[in-house]
């Protein structure tokens, strides 16, 4: 008979909760994590890890297009994209797998089903509508995760009307392609189909595309989406889509006028909303605010024994802060009293063309905040390196309070930066300030040489500008 009693019992498999799995393994739990569909979540079957394969395929492709900027030669450069997408399903499938061994080599139990709590200590599992059984534990953690968000009258319909699932394998490069939505999954998108050589248009209800983003690096990034050849819309709603055919027709309205576009798909990229339906929360005293599960800095409900995190319960919703979230509330329920996650030194990244990252407050925050500042700006054109690899257009902002010299923030557009802004993670996680930064050596040539200069700037030490 199937052993039915656990230490930890865990909801969800994606980042957060297979991380959170391993962990709680590592601390001599005895674990067991319940997953209706593909091991690794939405992050690594529809989300994060194939999405960057597509971006890595449409990368390729734009440098193929422009072999003579190298000193090279190519004729006849096309693209399959049934190809294209088989690569991305591969990968995916691939860390789904490597998920499974990780399961096997840490002795988790993986139950096949859907898990639904059965009150306090209990979670009654059921596959394809049929119960499974009730597998009981003191602490079971909800990492449920988080699915599109659909707007009332323009609900996707798989067929033309786009969420990220279908846009990740399309049959086809649509001609003409409509983004709803300027945040890094509409902007990924975006990027990736103008790449491919679709006609793409976004349209953005707030004045500023990457909303959470410095205005100054999203203006930046901006000019460099519209110079290659994207549409952007801001400061306007889609108030309706009428479905023809093989076609979609949105009204586009400012505010003052409106206008008519006519795309053969369209990308709902509005959101999420967590995945606390179906939950058997009513069974307990676990609150919900906003669609949202609510829990304390350690993934605690008002349910003892019972947590939530990643984008179940709450912003940002991302599969590192999920992950972190994870080794945090299984290391407070195992009495480890680890540090709380400080959401300010949560890293975000765009991985479109040109790529978007940062970390802590934008300049406005910061000063909205009360604190008096030094911004450091360098560009990309004055970095050998970046010279050298072709991509001369960016910029490195720091954000320091006057007072202090503690680096606020930190924001970056251009050729890798996506891995650049670990450095400056790190950095606001050690409190470091700008002496020190200003002290430290950078290597020569490298892009990171620009994270230098940018603080050197914001004291009035800048060296190659």
């Amino acid at each position: 008979m199937a052993d039915t009693s656990f230490d930890v019992i865990i909801i969800g498999s994606g980042p957060g909760g297979y991380v959170t799995a391993i962990r709680s393994a590592q601390l001599g739990f005895k674990t067991a994590v319940v997953e209706e569909k593909e091991l690794g979540g939405i992050c690594l079957n529809w989300g994060c890890i194939p999405t960057k394969a597509l971006l890595r395929s449409a990368e390729i492709y734009h440098y193929l297009q422009h072999p003579s900027d190298y000193g090279l030669s190519a004729e006849n450069v096309r693209f399959d994209t049934a190809a294209v997408v088989k690569r991305s399903r591969n990968v995916a499938a691939q860390l789904s797998r490597g998920v499974a061994f990780l399961m096997k080599k840490n002795k988790i139990t993986v139950i096949d089903g859907r898990g639904r709590l059965k009150g306090a200590g209990t979670v009654a599992v059921t596959k394809d509508g049929k119960p499974v059984g009730d597998y009981k534990a003191k602490h079971i953690i909800l990492a449920t995760g988080a699915r599109p968000r659909a707007l009332p009258g323009m609900e996707p319909d798989k067929a033309l009307i786009w969420t990220y699932f279908e846009a990740m394998v399309p049959e086809k490069m649509p001609a003409k392609l409509l983004v709803i939505g300027s945040g890094a999954i509409g902007i990924e998108f975006a990027s990736f189909y103008r790449t491919m050589g679709s006609d793409v248009t976004v349209v953005e209800v707030l004045p500023q595309i990457l909303p959470v983003e410095d205005a100054e690096i999203a203006a930046h990034a901006r000019k460099r989406f519209e110079k290659q050849g994207i549409k952007i819309i801001t400061g306007a709603k889609v108030t309706s889509l009428k479905k023809a055919a093989d076609s979609v027709t949105a009204m586009i309205d400012d505010g003052k006028s409106s206008q008519e576009i006519t795309a053969d798909r369209v990308i709902s990229a509005v959101g999420v909303v967590g995945n606390v339906e179906d939950l058997g929360l009513e069974s307990t005293k676990v609150k919900i605010e906003r669609g949202l599960i609510i829990a304390d800095a350690f993934g605690r409900t008002a349910e003892r024994g019972i947590y939530a995190i990643g984008d179940v319960s709450g912003t940002p919703m991302l599969a590192h802060k999920a992950e972190h979230e994870g080794v945090v509330c299984i290391e407070q329920i195992a009495g480890l009293q680890p540090h709380p996650l400080d959401k300010l030194k949560i890293p975000g990244c765009t991985y479109s063309q040109p790529q978007i990252a940062s970390v802590g407050l934008t300049e406005a925050r910061a000063k909205e905040a009360g604190h008096d500042v030094r911004v450091g700006r360098f560009p990309f054109i004055g970095n050998g390196k970046a010279i050298a690899l072709g991509e001369p257009e960016g910029m490195v902002k720091t954000i320091f309070d006057k007072k202090t010299g503690q680096l606020l923030g930190a924001h970056m557009v251009g050729a890798e930066v996506t891995e650049l802004i670990q450095g400056f993670v790190i950095a606001m996680n050690l409190e470091t300030t700008e002496e020190e930064l200003m002290h430290s050596v950078f290597p020569h040539p490298t892009l990171s040489e620009m994270m230098h200069e940018s603080v050197l700037d914001a004291y009035g030490r800048v060296i190659h500008m």
